[in-house]
């Protein structure tokens, strides 16, 4: 597992940046290509999840980027994919006749041109046991037919521990590519470069290094 002054450093690396250098819900929508302003996710829909087809499978998102405004431990600026809002779930089962709702707050949102990845930790559930657990989203924009939405549960993030499969904890904005098609409703991705990392990113608040 890669700890977190790791993962800053390897973060660095890869951009070759330095802190010197550096929806409408009722329908299909476009990602915007504006440069000007900051990332975000909007709208609702339902969503057709092949391995439960009669299911009535609802994402409501409104995400927007905040960057280097969740200072951790380690992390005393935040990240730049730092992000805010809430996304609501519902799903209703017509064969067990069962129904439930949850709402989580956005940690984290990334775009690229008309997609976007985002994770939520959960706030309100009626199953207490979920209540603080991160869940990954993935949205591409669009209404029935172009629109697309992933999770993170039931298709992916597995690991092998042992010999026996695990699931682990989700990170900020991991998720799989949106796999289940928009039914209903619509999502649109407003996309926005990374921004600048600001002077003394990935030094610790006592002047050290996180690496």
């Amino acid at each position: 597992m890669v700890g977190t002054g790791a993962a800053v450093a390897m973060l660095v690396a890869l951009t070759g940046l330095t802190p010197a250098a550096s929806a409408a819900p009722s329908g299909a929508a476009e990602a915007s290509t504006a440069p000007a302003g900051l990332a975000r996710v909007s709208g609702q829909a339902r969503v057709f999840y092949v391995y439960s087809p009669r299911d009535d499978i609802r994402f409501s998102v409104d995400a927007k980027a905040a960057p280097f405004s969740r200072p951790v431990d380690g992390l005393p600026q935040g990240m730049p994919t730092d992000a805010r809002g809430t996304v609501t779930i519902s799903h209703w089962s017509p064969e067990k006749k069962q129904g439930r709702r949850a709402e989580a707050a956005v940690d984290c949102l990334a775009t690229g041109g008309d997609t976007a990845t985002l994770s939520a930790v959960v706030t309100k559930s009626e199953d207490p046991d979920e209540i603080g657990e991160r869940l990954g989203f993935s949205v591409k924009s669009g209404g029935p037919g172009k629109g697309r939405f992933g999770f993170s549960w039931a298709v992916s993030n597995v690991d092998v521990v042992d010999g026996k499969a695990v699931f682990p904890h989700v990170g900020t904005c991991m998720a799989p590519a949106p796999f289940a098609s928009v039914t209903k409703g619509g999502f649109k991705v407003r996309h926005a470069e990374l921004p600048p990392l600001p002077t003394g990113w990935g030094k610790r608040a006592d002047g050290g290094s996180s690496r």
